[in-house]
Protein backbone atom coordinates (compact mmCIF):
# COMPACT_ATOMS: atom_id res chain seq x y z
CA UNK A 1 0.00 0.00 0.00
CA UNK A 2 1.28 3.45 -0.92
CA UNK A 3 -1.14 6.16 0.19
CA UNK A 4 -0.95 9.70 -1.16
CA UNK A 5 -3.31 12.53 -1.99
CA UNK A 6 -4.50 13.74 -5.37
CA UNK A 7 -2.66 17.03 -4.82
CA UNK A 8 0.60 15.24 -4.06
CA UNK A 9 0.30 13.08 -7.16
CA UNK A 10 -0.43 16.11 -9.33
CA UNK A 11 2.68 17.80 -7.91
CA UNK A 12 4.79 14.75 -8.73
CA UNK A 13 3.47 13.85 -12.18
CA UNK A 14 2.69 15.73 -15.41
CA UNK A 15 -0.44 13.59 -15.94
CA UNK A 16 -2.61 11.09 -14.11
CA UNK A 17 -4.68 8.32 -15.65
CA UNK A 18 -8.26 7.97 -14.42
CA UNK A 19 -10.20 4.75 -15.00
CA UNK A 20 -12.73 3.80 -17.68
CA UNK A 21 -16.38 2.79 -17.85
CA UNK A 22 -18.35 1.40 -14.94
CA UNK A 23 -21.70 0.51 -16.50
CA UNK A 24 -20.46 -1.07 -19.73
CA UNK A 25 -18.07 -3.34 -17.90
CA UNK A 26 -20.65 -4.30 -15.29
CA UNK A 27 -23.10 -5.21 -18.07
CA UNK A 28 -20.41 -7.60 -19.32
CA UNK A 29 -20.35 -9.08 -15.80
CA UNK A 30 -24.09 -9.74 -15.77
CA UNK A 31 -25.75 -6.46 -14.76
CA UNK A 32 -29.18 -6.22 -16.37
CA UNK A 33 -30.53 -3.08 -18.00
CA UNK A 34 -32.66 -1.15 -15.53
CA UNK A 35 -30.99 -2.61 -12.46
CA UNK A 36 -29.18 -0.37 -9.98
CA UNK A 37 -25.45 -1.19 -10.16
CA UNK A 38 -24.99 0.46 -6.77
CA UNK A 39 -26.96 -2.36 -5.14
CA UNK A 40 -24.10 -4.71 -6.02
CA UNK A 41 -21.98 -2.88 -3.43
CA UNK A 42 -24.16 -4.41 -0.71
CA UNK A 43 -24.75 -7.83 -2.27
CA UNK A 44 -22.33 -10.52 -0.97
CA UNK A 45 -22.84 -12.48 -4.19
CA UNK A 46 -22.03 -9.51 -6.47
CA UNK A 47 -19.67 -7.19 -4.58
CA UNK A 48 -16.64 -9.21 -5.69
CA UNK A 49 -17.45 -8.09 -9.25
CA UNK A 50 -17.10 -4.46 -8.19
CA UNK A 51 -13.71 -5.25 -6.68
CA UNK A 52 -12.74 -7.02 -9.90
CA UNK A 53 -13.71 -3.92 -11.90
CA UNK A 54 -11.46 -1.74 -9.76
CA UNK A 55 -8.63 -4.28 -9.75
CA UNK A 56 -8.58 -4.62 -13.52
CA UNK A 57 -8.48 -0.86 -14.01
CA UNK A 58 -5.61 -0.60 -11.53
CA UNK A 59 -3.79 -3.39 -13.37
CA UNK A 60 -4.37 -1.50 -16.63
CA UNK A 61 -2.60 1.52 -15.15
CA UNK A 62 -5.20 3.71 -13.45
CA UNK A 63 -3.92 6.26 -10.96
CA UNK A 64 -7.51 7.18 -10.04
CA UNK A 65 -10.47 4.82 -9.68
CA UNK A 66 -14.08 5.96 -9.34
CA UNK A 67 -16.44 4.24 -6.94
CA UNK A 68 -19.57 2.42 -8.09
CA UNK A 69 -21.85 5.18 -6.81
CA UNK A 70 -22.77 7.35 -9.81
CA UNK A 71 -26.49 6.84 -9.15
CA UNK A 72 -26.06 6.63 -5.39
CA UNK A 73 -28.04 9.72 -4.40
CA UNK A 74 -31.47 9.55 -2.79
CA UNK A 75 -33.43 10.63 -5.86
CA UNK A 76 -31.84 7.99 -8.10
CA UNK A 77 -32.07 5.26 -5.49
CA UNK A 78 -35.71 6.11 -4.87
CA UNK A 79 -36.45 4.62 -8.29
CA UNK A 80 -35.41 1.27 -6.78
CA UNK A 81 -36.95 1.85 -3.32
CA UNK A 82 -33.46 2.22 -1.85
CA UNK A 83 -33.60 5.86 -0.75
CA UNK A 84 -33.28 4.86 2.90
CA UNK A 85 -29.92 3.17 2.24
CA UNK A 86 -27.98 6.06 0.70
CA UNK A 87 -25.32 6.23 3.40
CA UNK A 88 -24.76 2.48 3.57
CA UNK A 89 -24.62 1.97 -0.21
CA UNK A 90 -22.13 4.78 -0.71
CA UNK A 91 -20.01 3.70 2.25
CA UNK A 92 -19.85 0.21 0.77
CA UNK A 93 -18.81 1.66 -2.60
CA UNK A 94 -15.92 3.48 -0.95
CA UNK A 95 -14.83 0.44 1.03
CA UNK A 96 -14.70 -1.82 -2.06
CA UNK A 97 -12.58 0.64 -4.03
CA UNK A 98 -10.36 1.37 -1.03
CA UNK A 99 -9.58 -2.35 -0.58
CA UNK A 100 -8.29 -2.62 -4.14
CA UNK A 101 -6.39 0.67 -4.08
CA UNK A 102 -4.64 -0.30 -0.86
CA UNK A 103 -3.69 -3.74 -2.20
CA UNK A 104 -1.03 -2.42 -4.61
CA UNK A 105 2.39 -0.94 -3.89
CA UNK A 106 1.85 2.32 -5.78
CA UNK A 107 -0.48 5.19 -4.92
CA UNK A 108 -4.00 4.90 -6.33
CA UNK A 109 -6.50 7.66 -5.53
CA UNK A 110 -10.07 6.59 -4.71
CA UNK A 111 -12.61 9.08 -6.05
CA UNK A 112 -16.21 8.98 -4.85
CA UNK A 113 -18.43 9.22 -7.93
CA UNK A 114 -21.38 11.61 -7.52
CA UNK A 115 -23.78 11.84 -10.45
CA UNK A 116 -26.77 14.13 -11.04
CA UNK A 117 -30.03 13.72 -9.13
CA UNK A 118 -32.05 13.12 -12.28
CA UNK A 119 -34.44 15.86 -11.11
CA UNK A 120 -35.01 19.37 -12.47
CA UNK A 121 -34.31 22.20 -10.05
CA UNK A 122 -36.71 25.04 -9.32
CA UNK A 123 -37.99 27.30 -10.82
CA UNK A 124 -38.15 25.20 -13.98
CA UNK A 125 -38.66 21.94 -12.12
CA UNK A 126 -39.78 20.89 -8.66
CA UNK A 127 -36.57 20.19 -6.73
CA UNK A 128 -35.62 22.94 -4.28
CA UNK A 129 -31.96 23.87 -4.22
CA UNK A 130 -31.73 23.14 -0.48
CA UNK A 131 -33.14 19.64 -1.00
CA UNK A 132 -30.54 19.02 -3.69
CA UNK A 133 -27.78 20.10 -1.34
CA UNK A 134 -29.13 17.78 1.36
CA UNK A 135 -29.16 14.82 -1.03
CA UNK A 136 -25.60 15.44 -2.17
CA UNK A 137 -24.49 15.89 1.45
CA UNK A 138 -25.93 12.52 2.45
CA UNK A 139 -24.20 10.76 -0.43
CA UNK A 140 -20.89 12.52 0.19
CA UNK A 141 -20.93 11.59 3.88
CA UNK A 142 -21.40 7.93 2.98
CA UNK A 143 -18.51 8.01 0.51
CA UNK A 144 -16.31 9.72 3.09
CA UNK A 145 -17.12 7.01 5.62
CA UNK A 146 -16.06 4.45 3.02
CA UNK A 147 -12.60 5.97 2.80
CA UNK A 148 -12.55 7.90 -0.47
CA UNK A 149 -9.76 10.44 -1.04
CA UNK A 150 -11.70 12.90 -3.19
CA UNK A 151 -15.30 13.47 -4.26
CA UNK A 152 -15.82 13.34 -8.03
CA UNK A 153 -18.92 15.15 -9.32
CA UNK A 154 -19.59 14.07 -12.90
CA UNK A 155 -21.95 14.23 -15.88
CA UNK A 156 -23.60 17.45 -14.74
CA UNK A 157 -25.60 19.65 -17.11
CA UNK A 158 -26.86 22.60 -15.06
CA UNK A 159 -25.06 25.27 -13.07
CA UNK A 160 -27.45 25.24 -10.11
CA UNK A 161 -27.19 21.47 -9.69
CA UNK A 162 -23.42 21.60 -10.00
CA UNK A 163 -23.32 24.28 -7.29
CA UNK A 164 -25.61 22.22 -5.06
CA UNK A 165 -23.36 19.18 -5.52
CA UNK A 166 -20.26 21.17 -4.61
CA UNK A 167 -21.98 22.66 -1.57
CA UNK A 168 -23.06 19.22 -0.37
CA UNK A 169 -19.69 17.59 -1.01
CA UNK A 170 -17.84 20.45 0.68
CA UNK A 171 -19.42 19.50 4.03
CA UNK A 172 -16.95 16.59 4.17
CA UNK A 173 -13.83 18.73 3.87
CA UNK A 174 -12.57 16.43 1.11
CA UNK A 175 -11.17 17.84 -2.14
CA UNK A 176 -13.64 17.99 -5.03
CA UNK A 177 -13.28 17.33 -8.75
CA UNK A 178 -16.14 18.35 -11.04
CA UNK A 179 -16.99 17.58 -14.65
CA UNK A 180 -19.90 18.38 -16.92
CA UNK A 181 -21.12 16.54 -20.01
CA UNK A 182 -21.02 18.71 -23.13
CA UNK A 183 -23.20 16.43 -25.21
CA UNK A 184 -25.41 18.89 -27.09
CA UNK A 185 -23.47 20.43 -29.96
CA UNK A 186 -20.60 21.58 -27.75
CA UNK A 187 -22.82 22.55 -24.79
CA UNK A 188 -24.42 20.75 -21.91
CA UNK A 189 -28.06 19.75 -22.24
CA UNK A 190 -28.94 22.93 -20.32
CA UNK A 191 -26.86 25.17 -22.59
CA UNK A 192 -23.68 25.63 -20.55
CA UNK A 193 -20.57 26.22 -22.66
CA UNK A 194 -17.05 25.10 -21.65
CA UNK A 195 -16.09 28.75 -21.22
CA UNK A 196 -19.05 29.41 -18.94
CA UNK A 197 -18.26 26.33 -16.85
CA UNK A 198 -14.60 27.25 -16.51
CA UNK A 199 -15.46 30.77 -15.43
CA UNK A 200 -18.19 30.07 -12.87
CA UNK A 201 -16.15 27.34 -11.17
CA UNK A 202 -13.06 29.51 -10.91
CA UNK A 203 -14.55 31.83 -8.29
CA UNK A 204 -17.23 29.74 -6.58
CA UNK A 205 -17.02 28.86 -2.87
CA UNK A 206 -15.20 25.57 -2.24
CA UNK A 207 -14.07 25.57 -5.86
CA UNK A 208 -13.12 22.16 -7.27
CA UNK A 209 -9.41 21.38 -7.41
CA UNK A 210 -9.93 20.15 -10.99
CA UNK A 211 -12.66 20.64 -13.58
CA UNK A 212 -13.33 19.12 -16.95
CA UNK A 213 -15.57 17.14 -19.24
CA UNK A 214 -16.78 13.56 -19.23
CA UNK A 215 -19.09 11.36 -21.28
CA UNK A 216 -20.50 13.35 -24.22
CA UNK A 217 -20.71 12.13 -27.80
CA UNK A 218 -17.23 10.86 -28.56
CA UNK A 219 -13.55 11.47 -27.99
CA UNK A 220 -13.17 14.20 -30.63
CA UNK A 221 -16.09 16.28 -29.34
CA UNK A 222 -14.93 15.92 -25.75
CA UNK A 223 -11.42 17.01 -26.64
CA UNK A 224 -12.77 20.11 -28.37
CA UNK A 225 -14.69 21.09 -25.23
CA UNK A 226 -11.63 20.43 -23.06
CA UNK A 227 -9.65 22.79 -25.29
CA UNK A 228 -12.35 25.40 -24.70
CA UNK A 229 -12.09 24.95 -20.93
CA UNK A 230 -8.34 25.42 -21.04
CA UNK A 231 -8.65 28.51 -23.27
CA UNK A 232 -10.96 30.07 -20.68
CA UNK A 233 -8.92 29.08 -17.58
CA UNK A 234 -5.33 28.26 -18.60
CA UNK A 235 -4.22 27.66 -15.00
CA UNK A 236 -6.97 25.17 -14.16
CA UNK A 237 -6.24 21.48 -13.64
CA UNK A 238 -8.42 19.99 -16.36
CA UNK A 239 -9.96 16.52 -16.62
CA UNK A 240 -10.66 14.77 -19.94
CA UNK A 241 -12.74 11.60 -19.52
CA UNK A 242 -14.23 10.87 -22.91
CA UNK A 243 -16.39 8.11 -24.29
CA UNK A 244 -14.73 5.35 -26.27
CA UNK A 245 -15.73 6.52 -29.73
CA UNK A 246 -19.36 6.71 -30.83
CA UNK A 247 -22.13 4.37 -29.59
CA UNK A 248 -23.53 2.08 -32.27
CA UNK A 249 -26.48 -0.31 -32.01
CA UNK A 250 -25.42 -3.77 -33.22
CA UNK A 251 -26.86 -7.23 -32.62
CA UNK A 252 -29.36 -5.94 -30.09
CA UNK A 253 -26.86 -4.06 -27.92
CA UNK A 254 -24.93 -0.83 -27.75
CA UNK A 255 -21.27 -1.03 -28.80
CA UNK A 256 -18.72 1.76 -28.85
CA UNK A 257 -16.66 2.35 -31.98
CA UNK A 258 -13.41 3.35 -30.29
CA UNK A 259 -10.42 1.04 -30.67
CA UNK A 260 -7.44 0.92 -28.30
CA UNK A 261 -5.49 2.76 -31.02
CA UNK A 262 -8.06 5.57 -31.19
CA UNK A 263 -8.10 5.93 -27.41
CA UNK A 264 -4.29 6.04 -27.38
CA UNK A 265 -4.44 8.91 -29.90
CA UNK A 266 -7.08 10.61 -27.76
CA UNK A 267 -4.88 10.33 -24.65
CA UNK A 268 -1.87 11.84 -26.41
CA UNK A 269 -3.94 14.69 -27.86
CA UNK A 270 -5.57 15.36 -24.48
CA UNK A 271 -2.14 15.68 -22.88
CA UNK A 272 -0.94 17.95 -25.67
CA UNK A 273 -4.07 20.09 -25.23
CA UNK A 274 -3.23 20.62 -21.56
CA UNK A 275 -5.36 18.09 -19.68
CA UNK A 276 -3.68 16.82 -16.51
CA UNK A 277 -6.15 14.01 -15.66
CA UNK A 278 -7.06 11.76 -18.57
CA UNK A 279 -9.40 8.79 -18.58
CA UNK A 280 -12.24 7.08 -20.39
CA UNK A 281 -15.99 7.08 -19.90
CA UNK A 282 -18.72 4.99 -21.59
CA UNK A 283 -17.41 2.00 -23.49
CA UNK A 284 -13.84 2.23 -22.19
CA UNK A 285 -12.55 -1.23 -21.29
CA UNK A 286 -9.42 -2.35 -19.46
CA UNK A 287 -7.77 -2.96 -22.84
CA UNK A 288 -8.50 0.59 -23.96
CA UNK A 289 -7.15 1.98 -20.72
CA UNK A 290 -3.95 -0.07 -20.93
CA UNK A 291 -3.37 1.35 -24.42
CA UNK A 292 -3.88 4.86 -23.07
CA UNK A 293 -1.36 4.25 -20.26
CA UNK A 294 1.26 2.95 -22.68
CA UNK A 295 0.66 5.88 -25.03
CA UNK A 296 1.04 8.48 -22.27
CA UNK A 297 4.17 6.88 -20.84
CA UNK A 298 5.86 6.90 -24.25
CA UNK A 299 4.69 10.38 -25.26
CA UNK A 300 6.54 13.66 -24.94
CA UNK A 301 4.10 16.53 -24.73
CA UNK A 302 3.76 18.47 -27.98
CA UNK A 303 2.27 21.84 -28.81
CA UNK A 304 -1.49 22.27 -28.42
CA UNK A 305 -3.22 20.49 -31.32
CA UNK A 306 -5.39 22.38 -33.76
CA UNK A 307 -9.00 21.38 -34.12
CA UNK A 308 -8.14 20.05 -37.60
CA UNK A 309 -5.55 17.72 -36.06
CA UNK A 310 -8.14 16.48 -33.57
CA UNK A 311 -10.59 15.78 -36.39
CA UNK A 312 -7.93 14.01 -38.45
CA UNK A 313 -7.09 11.63 -35.60
CA UNK A 314 -10.41 11.20 -33.79
CA UNK A 315 -13.25 12.15 -36.12
CA UNK A 316 -15.65 15.00 -36.80
CA UNK A 317 -16.56 17.74 -34.34
CA UNK A 318 -19.72 19.85 -34.25
CA UNK A 319 -19.49 23.48 -35.31
CA UNK A 320 -20.26 24.79 -31.84
CA UNK A 321 -17.63 22.54 -30.26
CA UNK A 322 -15.15 23.85 -32.82
CA UNK A 323 -16.04 27.38 -31.73
CA UNK A 324 -15.67 26.40 -28.07
CA UNK A 325 -12.22 24.95 -28.70
CA UNK A 326 -11.12 28.35 -29.98
CA UNK A 327 -12.75 30.23 -27.11
CA UNK A 328 -15.48 31.71 -29.33
CA UNK A 329 -18.53 30.12 -27.74
CA UNK A 330 -20.82 32.33 -25.65
CA UNK A 331 -22.19 31.55 -22.22
CA UNK A 332 -25.70 30.20 -21.92
CA UNK A 333 -28.42 32.61 -20.82
CA UNK A 334 -29.25 32.45 -17.12
CA UNK A 335 -32.60 30.83 -17.84
CA UNK A 336 -30.82 27.85 -19.42
CA UNK A 337 -28.60 27.11 -16.43
CA UNK A 338 -31.20 25.30 -14.38
CA UNK A 339 -32.30 21.75 -14.31
CA UNK A 340 -31.03 18.40 -15.40
CA UNK A 341 -32.67 15.65 -17.37
CA UNK A 342 -33.68 12.37 -15.81
CA UNK A 343 -31.01 10.03 -17.00
CA UNK A 344 -28.57 7.43 -15.80
CA UNK A 345 -25.16 7.49 -17.42
CA UNK A 346 -24.89 4.35 -19.55
CA UNK A 347 -21.16 4.11 -19.01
Amino acid sequence: MAKTTLAELLDQRPWLLADGATGTNLFDMGLMSGDAPELWNMDPEQSHKIRTLHRKFIEAGSDIILTNSFGGGAYRLKLHNLEDQVFEINKAAGVLARLEADAVDRPVVVAGSVGPTGEIFQPIGELAYEDGVAAFTEQAKGLQAGGVDVLWIETMSAEDEFRAAVEGCATTGLPIVGTMSFDTNGRTMMGITPENFANFTADMPNAPVAVGANCGTGASELLATVMGLIKAQPDAIVVAKGNCGIPEYKDGAIHYSGTPELMADYARLALDAGARIIGGCCGTSYEHLAAMRAALEAHEKQTTPTIDQVIEKLGEVSDMAKAASCGHAHAAPKSARSGNRRRRKAS
